[in-house]
């Protein structure tokens, strides 16, 4: 029997992917690029997100069994195979839209990309190297929007997209046991001095204005009151929320790269998409 398409978003955490296309955004603007491409590439990119989502979920379908039963998999809703078999043909996707968007520059990137999604679900995930695997996803993602631009450009907001995302990661490996104060504070650390670095005058364009400023505060305080709420409490329950913060929180980050590249009628689109990322993943968890 088929899965039903609510399982089916379930599975793949559909509402999350709303954090993606500012990835690609963010690069294109720093890299001056824009136009038709860069709609191909964030519709490409939001197919790998979802691919990486239900083979995430394939590959930890024994673990989920105990940690986390209601999942898809274990819960029953959609079989192993299935979810396979939609993290390929996701990925398929993911490489047509690509090259058909792109062309040959545009798919060499989508493949670097899906091959890093690949890695980390299979192999890098419960390694030391995850958070840095993930970081290098998030990393290419930005740099795929920078694909036929000015790639050395985009390297900035590559490198803030790539830290948030590893130290993100990072925290979720106590989403399930909870932590001690120490790892929800220092994921509090880093996004402070991320928001400081892309506020800061060195990083904008003498264009930027004080837009850049705004956002970083917007990004600094969507993730930062749910780390702080779990140093105080490292249960559990608050260090999910606060991994569920920093998934969301990269779009106001997104916002802010890109309004410091002189782009703010892109940069408050990505902003004003943020609280409905936030309401729809209060229904549908992004971990």
């Amino acid at each position: 029997m088929s899965p039903r398409p609510g399982d089916l978003a379930r599975l793949v955490r559909a509402p999350a992917a709303l954090t993606v296309p500012g990835d690609v955004i963010a690069g294109a603007a720093a890299a001056g690029g824009s136009g038709p491409r860069v709609l191909g590439t964030a519709a490409s990119s939001v197919c790998l997100y979802w691919a990486g989502m239900a083979l995430n979920d394939y590959a930890d379908r024994e673990r989920d069994a105990v940690e986390r039963p209601e999942r898809p998999i274990p819960s029953g809703a959609v079989a192993p195979g299935a979810a396979l078999a939609a993290a390929t043909g996701l990925t398929a996707a993911g490489l047509g839209l690509a090259a058909a968007g792109a062309g040959r520059r545009g798919l060499t990137f989508a493949l670097a990309l899906a091959g890093s999604v690949w890695a980390y679900d299979l192999v890098l995930k419960p390694t030391p190297a995850g958070p840095s695997g993930m970081a290098l996803a998030r990393a290419l993602n930005v740099l795929s929007g920078a694909a036929h631009g000015r790639i050395r450009a985009a390297a900035p907001a590559a490198a803030a997209i790539g830290a948030h995302t590893a130290v993100t990661t990072w925290l979720s490996r106590y989403e399930v046991r909870g932590a001690s104060a120490a790892p929800p504070a220092a994921a509090l650390g880093a996004t402070a001095v991320i928001g400081a670095a892309v506020a800061s005058p060195l990083w904008n364009r003498p264009t930027a204005g004080r837009l850049p400023s705004v956002l970083a505060a917007g990004y600094a305080g969507a993730c930062g009151q749910a780390q702080i709420a779990a140093a105080a409490d490292p249960s559990a329950r608050n260090v999910r929320r606060a991994v569920a913060a920093g998934i969301h929180g990269l779009m106001p980050l997104q916002a802010a790269l890109t309004a410091t590249a002189g782009a703010p009628v892109a940069a408050v689109s990505i902003a004003m998409a943020f609280p409905v990322a936030w309401r729809t993943g209060k229904r549908l968890s992004p971990t």
